[in-house]
Order: C-alpha cells, then sequence, then structure tokens
C-alpha cells in the first residue's frame, strides 16, 4: 500500500475504523471527450473507507475488516468494470466508483445490528488522481 494521509471527516462518533485495500480494475469512459480514456485501460485502484459508530459487535468489531474487504476486492479485483451488473447505466469514472462503493458497503453497515455508518470513501485511481466520496447530506 501507498502510504497515505486520508482527509478526516468530522464526526461525533467514539470509534472510527479505517480500512485500506486495493484492487485491480479495467475500464474505459465511453465518450471521445474522455480522450485516452476512452480506451480500455487498467488501474491499481487504492481504497481507504472510513466507518464510524458508537456501538460495537458481539466480537467487540464495528464491522470485520475481512467482510469490507470480500464486499469490494471480491466484487471489482480483475474485473472489466463496464461490464459489471452493479455498474449498468453508469459510467465507471472514478467519482462514479467511489459512490457505488459507498452504496454498497453502507447497504451491508444497514444490515448489522450495531448500525455502523460509512463517512468517507477515499479511492485513489492513479499515484496524482483520487476522489473523496461522503455520501448525500
Amino acid at each position: 500500500m501507498i502510504p497515505q494521509l486520508y482527509p478526516q471527516v468530522p464526526h461525533n462518533y467514539i470509534f472510527e475504523l479505517n480500512k485500506d485495500m486495493n484492487f485491480s480494475s479495467a475500464h474505459y469512459i465511453p465518450d471521445e471527450r474522455a480522450g485516452a480514456c476512452a480506451r480500455v485501460h487498467g488501474h491499481t485502484y487504492f481504497l481507504n473507507l472510513t466507518i464510524g459508530g458508537n456501538e460495537l459487535d458481539e466480537l467487540g468489531f464495528l464491522i470485520n475488516f475481512s467482510e469490507l474487504k470480500q464486499l469490494i476486492h471480491g466484487r471489482f479485483d480483475h474485473q472489466l468494470l463496464n461490464e459489471l451488473p452493479e455498474l449498468a447505466g453508469r459510467i465507471p469514472s472514478t467519482e462514479k466508483m467511489a459512490e457505488l462503493i459507498h452504496e454498497l458497503v453502507q447497504s451491508h453497515l444497514n444490515t448489522l445490528p450495531n448500525q455502523p455508518q460509512c463517512l468517507q470513501v477515499f479511492l485513489r485511481e492513479t499515484p496524482t488522481s483520487y476522489v473523496v466520496y461522503r455520501g448525500a447530506k
């Protein structure tokens, strides 16, 4: 992983969990205005998830780190993002990927009795380009 300081998201939760991971995927932006990005190309995405909450589960976790990895890595690693059902009707830009990851993670968190919240998705597409998504306000 690239050593990284992430933007901090203000919150009042007593616990904050951060999970770093990466996944390798290909995509293209199907519009000539995207220039070279209109052609199929790949990235090794670096992701940081920030999860907050006040209650832990029976194991003492906000959420098990391995659950977060399976939600993302298991779904997106070594995939052509444009072909995934989750992205039907969406252009797989880094912004839209960060939004989708937030939706997937929060949807899973909503099933947990302790109700943690996905506070921030930090998604780095290249060493010089990243997106931060914090959900609807």
